[in-house]
């Protein structure tokens, strides 16, 4: 089993900063892809930022410019540094891995997901 742990939610005014982070735990698994998604109240579930397992970031257009995805790959950490945040951008912030793990044939690909860490923005 493959589990993802994130951190670093909480309230911050408007302009401010945080940084969220998401570890990845378990047995005998590699780690892909690794994303940050965010839903809004009311909203659909939407991707924020990914990294790939060469580095490659990818934003959304609604955060980039703003917000920086970065990987820890020894240490299979996500995290996610936002600035200049907006009351928009309140919602629950979710971290997904696309993560190989053994199967009885070769290895076989999982998507997996953390629980979710609220993001509030708001003076």
């Amino acid at each position: 089993q493959v589990q993802l742990v994130e951190s670093g939610g909480g309230l911050v005014q408007p302009g401010g900063s945080l940084t969220l982070s998401c570890a990845a735990s378990g047995s005998r698994f590699s780690v892909n892809t690794m994303s940050w998604y965010r839903q809004a109240p009311e909203k659909e579930r939407e991707l924020a930022a990914l990294i790939t397992s060469g580095g490659t970031t990818n934003y959304s257009r609604s955060v980039e410019g703003r917000v920086t995805i970065s990987r820890d790959a020894a240490k299979n950490i996500v995290d996610l540094q936002m600035t200049h945040l907006k009351p928009e951008d309140t919602g629950v912030y979710y971290c997904h891995a696309g993560v190989f793990v053994p199967g009885q044939v070769g290895f076989k690909y999982l998507e997996v997901w953390g629980q979710g860490t609220q993001v509030t923005v708001s003076s």
